[in-house]
Order: C-alpha cells, then structure tokens, then sequence
C-alpha cells in the first residue's frame, strides 16, 4: 500500500502541471482542436466538427426531441476544446518568452525519458526549447477511463443539432437510485430520473450533460408548480465513475463514493419540504474539476432540461441551486453566467446559496502550492487540462506520465492525499510556474470577477477557514452588493468543514424562503454603484 502511495504521489506531481505552466500554445493550437462554434445548433452537415472537443466515447441515439445519428465517433478521434474567452493571449504576453526550465527541470527530463513510446510527439518542451509539441495524443491519453455505460461515455455524432438543454436521452433509474439515495444521504424519495441534455464546454463548442431528478413520495399541494432544488455536492474527482450519477445508476462502489454530499443533505431538506431535487454531474463529460464555465452552463442547462422533460410539473416552477466548496464553484458560476447564457430562465431562477467558495483561483494556487493542500492543486490542474489542453504543454516528463498514470481515474476519497507537499516547480518545464504571462492569463481566463450574479444570493463560510479565506467571501460579497444584487451573507464559526454544518441551517432556510416565493432580501451595507449593470446579457431580476 505504502509502494502504491509513492507511485501515487510520483504520478501526481506530474499532474500538478499547473495553472501557470504552460506557454501560449494558444497561438497556434493543435491542428485537431476545432474552432469554437456558437452555442446555437450547427448546420447538420458541418456537425460533427464541433462535436468531438468534449467528451470521450459516444452514446446511442435516443432523443426525445431529435434524433442524433447512430455513428458514435471513438474516443480516439475526439479532438481536444480549443481555449476559451481569449483564444490568444494579448501582444504583450507573446511578445515576452516565458523563462525557461531551472537545472533542476533539466535535470528531470535528462533522467526520465519521455512517454514517447507511448504516446509519439509528447516530448517536453524542455528537451526541445522552442518546439511547442504535438499535445494531442497526451490529451487523449489523460481523459477519463470509460465507465463502459454509454449515458455517461458516449457523445451523439450530431450534437451540434441540438440547443442547450435539449433532452438527448432518458431514463427511469429507480432502482438502484432509490435505495442508494436512502442508504447515502437518509432520505426516501419515489422516483429517480437521469436527463442526459446538450450543453456547452468552456470554448463555446457542443457538449452533453447529465443529471438525476428526485421525486418525492408526496404529491404537490402548494401553490403554483413543484419547486426544484439544485444540489451541487462537491464530486471532486476525475473519473466519470465518481459522480452521484453514475453512483446512483450502478450502485455503491467503495472506490467511487457517493459524490461527497453530507448529511444533513440539501437533498434531505428539500426532500422533506416535498420539493423536487435535481444534482447534476457538474464537472462536465471530461471530468473538468473545477471548470467555473462547464460547471456553471451544466447547471443552467440542467435547468432548461428538467423543464423540457416534464413541462406539466416543472415548466413554471421556481428553481433554486445550492453547493458547497467543490460544488459552490457550480452554483456560483451558474450565477455569474446565467444572464449571458440562459438568459430566459430569469423569472424562474428563485436563487443560489453558495459556501466555502473558491472564487480567487490564483490566490488559492500560490497559497498552497508545496504545503499539504498541494494534492488537491495537482488534480485540479490535471482536470482544468482537459477543458485548456495548452496546459499540458509545460509538464515535464514525470508530469506526462503521472497525467496518463491511473491518477487521472481518481476519486474524492483519494484525490487530497495525492502529491501533498509537491510544489508546481516539482513537475513543470519552467521556472517559478505560478508566476509568468501564460499563468497570468490562464487565472484570467479561469475568473468570473466582474459578472453581476443573475439571481438573487446566499454567501456563507467558516471564520476560520483556511483553504477558503473569509475575507474572499467578504469581497465576493461586497463586490456584488455594489452591483446592485439581492445578496445575503453569513460568517459562521469554524474551519471548512464545521462551516458546512454551522451555515447549513442558514443557508437552507434562505433557500426555502426563496423557492416560496418570498422576495430576497438585501442585506448589503453598500449603496450599488450607478454603474451596476451585468457585464453582458440581461440585467438579473429583481426578486
């Protein structure tokens, strides 16, 4: 066990990589990535160029709204996404060469040979200073290992026909989901439902989502429609065999988990009040942890699905999203994104609670690299490579093959303990990776800074947090106060995980109110600023 631990943490600084690593590639990407389409259906003909940049094997046709064609492209012939928001880094960046590799990185690529045997062409850049190499073969390499059930593995060749949040398949999952819902998180439920929908990765291009809709025993008494929860637990993994749906559609997997939720649950609570609960797989079909963009179109989008599945129950129903730490970047982006993308769903978006939230990357990655949070960095980078594939770019030799080593299947149970203590230098081509022009644009292209939240919030986090400082969630919170958003906020006592418990009773309340009917509240301090507009889209309703 100890053996199959150092391999692990060997393996893991490799994936470390990092946010900052890798030069801009984007400059000249692979000749396989595709361009970014729109979010709109393509032309049926040109379809299949801007399917394959997300997700691995495909699945089998069966759409209720249209039917994708039975051709299911191999995982082999996917190209990697193409870089979103900017495509090129500003003149000021390329006109700068980012440094070079330290002796010690030379070191490392002098006395570990390449995976070229492997994989031909993935030679570092540090043994060819200047020759950015073919990073195709490592994307592919470096993907989720199949779960072998084509709802989760397979992309529709035509996927492009569809809108965001069309239904592409469904099914009753009942059993196992039921009792496995009860044996997780104690809380009965009737029914269990996955929607697979169209949705869209961080450079704009077609992807699929999944999800699984809980109903509740009791049926609806209230006023208006069913009420409907997000819960977006904290997946934290990098295996499609680690999520909540593939969990619930297959059984309890001792090396998968349950998707990290607690208990008590938003699923318990909301259960219990007769609403509808809906969890998203949220890190997206390549498993992109941690992808604000994948993260929040999946939510927005599992949304306008649910809507479209069963629009008798549910197509004027108020819907609310919560998450905490991993699955606060979910409920959070979905905010943020939500009157650029589904700028629609306004009147029906009732709310977001959000804790223990990430939202200043950079800040988070220069604070732990090295220190014993370095493990969960490491993953998140592996996983980010997979939606920003330039970032493979600048990994050393021990960094390709940990990326293609079975770290990339772990799951949250395993994936803190990986690489603790291995700083981004460990396993990078260049010097002080956190600190350079590609860096400074990736963190940029990571950001959701200066968004107006679409809905009405809920900020909670642990005084004592350290992984989660308070005084981000405080500038989180001020900064969107002076946007002009109904915005609450809780400061609760404890670390990351005791605030999860202690803003737990808070945060569920807001959110039940909200899901009511009862307008938000404003708690800010500060007047908005007159200038407090979204940065793009619709302005966010006044709820």
């Amino acid at each position: 066990m100890k053996c199959l631990r150092s391999v692990a943490v060997t393996m893991v600084m490799g994936c470390s990589l990092t946010l900052g690593q890798v030069p801009a590639l984007a400059e000249s990407p692979p000749s396989e990535s595709p361009a970014s389409p729109t979010s709109a259906p393509a032309d049926p003909a040109t379809a299949d160029q801007g399917v394959r940049s997300t997700s691995e094997p495909d699945a089998p046709p069966g759409s209720s709204r249209a039917q994708p064609s039975a051709a299911e492209p191999s995982a082999s012939d996917q190209a990697a996404p193409s870089a979103s928001r900017p495509a090129t880094p500003p003149a000021s960046e390329a006109a700068h060469p980012d440094p070079g590799p330290s002796p010690f990185q030379r070191w490392v690529d002098g006395h570990i040979p390449a995976p070229s045997a492997v994989l031909p062409g993935t030679g570092s850049a540090a043994s060819a200073p200047g020759v950015p190499p073919d990073s195709a073969a490592l994307w592919h390499a470096i993907q989720s290992s199949p779960t072998g059930d084509p709802f989760f593995d397979a992309t529709p060749a035509n996927i492009a026909q569809y809108a965001p949040g069309d239904i592409i398949e469904s099914r009753d999952v009942s059993w196992p989901a039921v009792p496995m819902v009860f044996l997780t998180v104690v809380t009965p439920v009737q029914r269990a439902v996955q929607v697979k929908f169209r949705t869209t990765n961080s450079a704009g291009a077609p992807s699929f989502g999944t999800a699984t809709l809980l109903l509740p025993f009791g049926r609806w008494t209230g006023p208006g429609s069913r009420p409907v929860l997000l819960n977006a637990p904290p997946i934290n993994a990098l295996n499609r065999r680690c999520t909540p749906g593939y969990v619930f559609s297959h059984g309890y997997d001792i090396t998968a988990g349950n998707g990290n939720d607690f208990v008590p649950s938003p699923t318990m609570w909301a259960a219990s009040r007769n609403y509808a609960v809906v969890i998203p797989d949220h890190e997206g079909p390549l498993m992109a942890y941690a992808e604000p963009t994948v993260a929040g179109h999946i939510m927005l989008d599992t949304v306008r699905a649910i809507r479209h599945l069963m629009p008798d129950q549910f197509g004027q129903s108020r819907f609310a999203m919560t998450g905490y730490s991993g699955g606060a970047i979910a409920s959070y982006a979905a905010t943020m994104l939500s009157s650029e993308y589904a700028p629609e769903l306004a009147p029906y978006l009732a709310g977001a609670a959000m804790g223990g939230l990430p939202t200043d990357y950079e800040s988070f990655a220069k604070t732990f690299d090295g220190t014993y949070a370095s493990g969960l960095m490491l993953s998140v980078t592996l996983a980010l490579a997979r939606e920003h594939p330039e970032i493979l770019t600048r990994m050393n030799h021990a960094a390709q093959w940990a990326a293609i080593s079975p770290i990339k299947d772990v799951c949250s149970s395993t994936i803190s303990d990986i690489g603790a203590f291995v700083p981004y230098a460990a396993v990078a081509n260049m010097r002080d990776p956190l600190h350079t022009e590609f860096a400074d644009m990736m963190f940029r292209r990571l950001s959701l800074k200066g968004r107006k939240a679409g809905m009405p919030i809920y900020i909670y986090n642990g005084v004592h947090d350290p992984w989660m400082p308070v005084a981000n969630a405080e500038k989180f919170y001020g900064e969107q106060c002076a946007l002009g958003v109904a915005a609450t906020k809780s400061i609760v006592g404890g670390e990351h995980i005791i605030g999860y418990f202690n803003g737990f009773s808070g945060s569920t309340q807001w959110l039940g109110e909200r899901l009511s009917g009862v307008p938000a509240p404003n708690n800010c301090e500060v007047a908005p600023r007159s200038d407090a507009a979204p940065r793009s889209g619709t302005p966010s309703p006044g709820r």
